[in-house]
């Protein structure tokens, strides 16, 4: 473009800005259906036309720019969204409009495409087999047969072996204790009904024995040769006796950050056992008329023993395992070179974490995510953008983890919900990519906050 063209070219820019700053609805319109491309052309100070409306309270200017779909994310060079504007100079029903994000524009720091990644608790070893459960004969069989893998759990905790490290200076190696048939028979006999669970069949034996089979179905008579395994879970008395018989295991206590040591594979398999377990320990009886129930389906079914309950008819979510969904969020400011992180009061000292919830009933991921960032920061956010979840046996929750970009940037910080929160950017970095723990930290590798920070990273080669 000649030096011609930019001067005329910033002309238009320069109308386009007075004409919302003076409110000429009109003159506006008609700019803009002539050069659309201009609509979130910003000036030397970073002003866009949607801030200059805002700051002056022309709704129709405010309305007609959003209609045509521009950017109310961008920031100005005092690091001002039109939303901050609006409330500043007590716009507050233009402040309303902007605020109302369930159709925010997608930030262009924010991918199309999310690269897909694995989380601690999600990978496993297992094939769960699920149309296995209601074959009570195989489960029979399978809990008696001398390859059969069980693990251990009392009070929700696994028994793991502990290996030494190849160095002296290493944290022991921690790994399920994997006990076989002749080890649990007695106490699976002393065992209540629900404390056994099928977990499913070893993996890759499991493929290797279909391309053996090449397809062909086992007769009935037929001994297939899948190895199970199952989750047992005992009393203090039992577990006491295992430890002794044992001695180089022990139960994992305190459930976290205990967890967090198993091979990533077995972490899998616990995270399915614990929720399961979990379940069972808190739904002892029929949560519809209080009666007593039955265990089925290798351990994901439970039955009212009373008749006529209405627990009967159809589907009901009392009967089967449940899982809460939880957003979890890396917040992003609107520069898209800072990110929103805070802190619990139950958190250790210095650690800050992404914002976190449950989705409430009737309430849609995207729709819990602004609600939890707005309750807990009192930030506005839009744009909502799912990267990964993760299952988090404590004790049975789904983190979904997302990404969004506020539209606002004042942080109000409501103390019932957390203690802290701030933008962040070189601390952050330090942390993740120059290994600097001192007064700040982030979670663990094996948490998906972690992972979600480090991705925001990713996306910003210049951090």
């Amino acid at each position: 473009m000649t030096d011609f063209g930019k001067n005329i070219h910033q002309d238009v820019i320069s109308q386009l800005h007075n004409f919302a700053a003076v409110g000429d609805a009109a003159k506006l319109k008609a700019l803009l259906g002539h050069s659309p491309s201009l609509i979130n052309a910003a000036a030397d100070n970073g002003w866009t036309a949607l801030m200059y409306g805002a700051r002056n309270g022309h709704l129709e200017v405010v309305q007609i720019l959003l209609e045509k779909g521009c950017d109310r994310s961008i920031v100005n060079k005092s690091r001002q969204t039109a939303l901050d504007i609006a409330k500043y100079w007590g716009y507050k029903h233009i402040a309303s409009l902007l605020a109302n994000v369930r159709s925010g524009q997608r930030p262009n720091f924010l991918s199309n495409e999310v690269k897909e990644y694995e989380n601690y608790f999600d990978l496993m070893l297992l094939d769960r087999m699920s149309d296995k459960r209601t074959d009570s004969k195989w489960l029979s069989k399978k809990q008696s047969h001398p390859t059969t893998v069980y693990i251990l759990f009392s009070d929700l905790s696994p028994l793991v072996t502990l290996g030494r490290g190849t160095e002296s200076f290493q944290q022991p190696e921690v790994k399920l204790c994997r006990l076989y048939h002749k080890d649990v028979k007695q106490c699976m006999n002393q065992t209540e009904e629900g404390a056994l669970i099928f977990l499913g069949v070893e993996l890759q034996f499991h493929m290797n024995l279909l391309a053996a089979c090449n397809g062909r179905v086992l007769q009935e008579d037929e001994e297939d040769e899948f190895v199970a395994w199952f989750a047992l879970s005992v009393d203090f008395a039992s577990a006491e006796k295992f430890k002794q018989k044992y001695e180089d295991c022990c139960f994992l206590h305190p459930p976290m950050p205990a967890l967090l040591q198993l091979p990533e594979k077995e972490a899998g398999v616990v995270a399915q056992a614990r929720s399961v377990l979990a379940w069972h320990n808190r739904y002892r009886f029929c949560p519809t008329c209080g009666s007593a129930t039955k265990t089925e389906e290798g351990g994901y079914k439970k039955t009212c023993l009373k008749e006529g309950c209405p627990s009967h008819k159809g589907v009901h979510n009392t009967s089967f395992p449940r899982v809460d969904p939880v957003v979890i969020m890396q917040v992003i400011h609107p520069d898209g070179n800072h990110c929103l992180l805070g802190r619990q009061k139950r958190s250790p000292p210095g650690m800050f974490t992404c914002l976190a919830g449950f989705v409430e009933p009737g309430e849609t991921v995207e729709d819990a995510v602004r609600r939890e960032v707005e309750e807990e920061a009192g930030v506005k956010v839009g744009h909502v953008q799912y990267v990964s979840c993760q299952p988090w046996p404590m004790p049975s929750s789904l983190m979904i983890g997302c990404l969004t970009a506020t539209v606002s940037t004042k942080i109000k910080v409501d103390k019932n919900e957390i203690e802290d929160a701030r933008f962040s950017t070189e601390q952050v970095v330090d942390v993740l990519i120059k290994g600097n723990r001192c007064s700040f930290f982030v979670p663990p590798s094996q948490a998906i906050a972690h992972q979600l920070i480090k991705y925001w990273i990713g996306m910003h080669a210049n951090l």
